[in-house]
């Protein structure tokens, strides 16, 4: 439940929780003093020096969860999803920060659409804001022209400009990272000098790897459940060949490539392979990429149709093995809203994405934790301090003096995805119906309690 009217405390205690913080390694139980939005104090303290005590005894207290890949919509598309809609389904998903992706009307391509963003999100916004700004400039949303394009692309396609934002502005203003979303940079040499940048202001260029020339109509996997349901497919070397190239001109140029969704075995290698040599790569996945396959598709239909597409067993178990050792460093949601009606058009016409900030956790927690892939703190440390070091954030811990963005989860509480529940103004979930346990009880930004879902 999203806390209408937040209360800030002069004082707050969470007393008795496992506090689990992997940038500190700390995971033991203790409690946590509030003061003024920041964290005072860590240990056995006394409650009479709080005005207010949350028991925390049944549940874990970890760093406020980092979300940054997701999609906000506003400005332009508050149909599907504004920024204080968005915001709350962050809280209400344990979130306290996100990062905004720009395929928005207009494109966050100029410092007057970061200003909007962090304005509406101060106003409105339940979680912190951080815009992700364009790569390029003319970056813009041109009506339908195919079929089976990017996420969202079949009634608005992010163009790809010809000519690089003016970087150093848009980091001045805010911008925490460059992406052209869900539009390759083909332009090998405008890529090239996005690193370039990158190596000298220190910025993550985020990777949207699809060889557009390799997918083009594609609406799902290119493999058997596609050829049986006669949809075309998109293969894994549209996704492999891009993560390549831009490997190599990382590589080349000592910038910083972020790989956004991976979902194939052949890039989690090839990332794999280029940390070991040295490449300044980092790579995310999301909770529908390790646990549903193609299959999905019979089974939910556009619900299961997203970018890059859900692949095989082999991919999932891929991404899984990268998430484990290490190859994929942050787990992200790409919380992509759409409207229900959107989603009715069958698979050729339906929009690509899925929300997801709502069911990130559980679904960390049931397929991750507790299907034996990843101890509780390696899971939360790719929802907390590594994103926020990938996206250079002064958050992700529960040091003493540290902004007290903070999440409670219940481990043991097990419920049905209900998206009539949900937050978000949207409702297109694969998972609805879906029985997960770890749900998050409670999300505090800044010493305020923005969501309390503890009953």
């Amino acid at each position: 439940m999203i806390v209408q009217c937040p209360k800030q405390y002069d004082s707050l205690l969470i007393r008795g929780g496992r506090v689990i913080d992997p940038a500190n390694q700390v995971d033991r139980v203790q409690d946590i003093l509030i003061r003024d939005g920041k964290i005072a104090a860590i240990g056995k303290l006394d409650a009479q020096q709080a005005d207010k005590i949350i028991n925390a005894s049944p549940f874990i207290v970890v760093p406020g969860l980092i979300d940054m890949h997701v999609h906000l919509r506003e400005p332009g598309r508050e149909e599907e999803e504004t920024i204080a809609s968005g915001t709350r389904a962050a809280a209400n998903g344990g979130f306290t920060s996100v990062a905004c992706m720009p395929n928005t009307q207009p494109v966050i391509d100029g410092v007057d659409v970061i200003e909007m963003i962090l304005n509406r999100a101060s106003s409105c916004g339940l979680v912190n804001v951080y815009p992700i700004a364009s790569i390029t400039k003319m970056a813009k949303w041109q009506e339908g022209k195919r079929a089976g394009g990017q996420e969202g692309q079949n009634s608005a396609t992010l163009s790809a400009g010809e000519i690089l934002t003016d970087i150093p502005r848009l980091l001045e203003a805010g911008a925490v990272a460059f992406s052209n979303d869900g539009k390759t940079v083909m332009n090998a040499e405008l890529m090239r000098r996005a690193l370039m940048l990158s190596a000298k202001y220190n910025f993550p260029v985020i990777a949207h790897c699809e060889d557009h020339n390799l997918s083009a109509g594609g609406v799902m996997n290119s493999g058997k459940i596609s050829e049986k349901l006669n949809l075309k497919g998109i293969p894994n070397c549209a996704e492999d060949v891009i993560v390549a190239r831009d490997i190599i001109l990382a590589e080349a140029t000592g910038g910083h490539i972020h790989i956004a969704h991976v979902s194939t075995a052949g890039s989690v290698r090839l990332i794999r392979e280029a940390k070991r040599r040295g490449v300044k790569v980092t790579a995310e996945a999301t909770p529908h990429h390790f646990t549903l396959t193609e299959v999905a598709v019979e089974q939910y239909g556009a619900n299961a149709k997203m970018s890059p597409p859900l692949r095989t067993q082999a991919d999932v178990d891929a991404v899984i093995e990268g998430l484990r050792d290490g190859t994929i460093d942050a787990i992200v949601t790409d919380h992509a809203p759409h409207a229900t009606f959107e989603k009715e058009k069958g698979m050729l016409e339906a929009h690509f994405g899925i929300i997801g900030m709502e069911t990130c956790v559980p679904l960390v927690i049931t397929q991750l934790v507790e299907g034996g892939h990843l101890s509780l703190s390696e899971a939360i440390a790719k929802l907390t301090y590594i994103p926020a070091k990938i996206i250079n954030l002064p958050r992700g811990t529960l040091s003493v003096g540290a902004t007290a963005d903070i999440t409670l989860v219940d481990l043991q509480k097990e419920a049905k995805v209900d998206p009539n529940r949900f937050e978000s103004k949207s409702r297109n979930t694969p998972f609805a119906g879906w029985t997960l346990r770890g749900w998050p009880v409670m999300t505090i930004v800044g010493g305020r309690i923005v969501a309390d879902n503890r009953l």
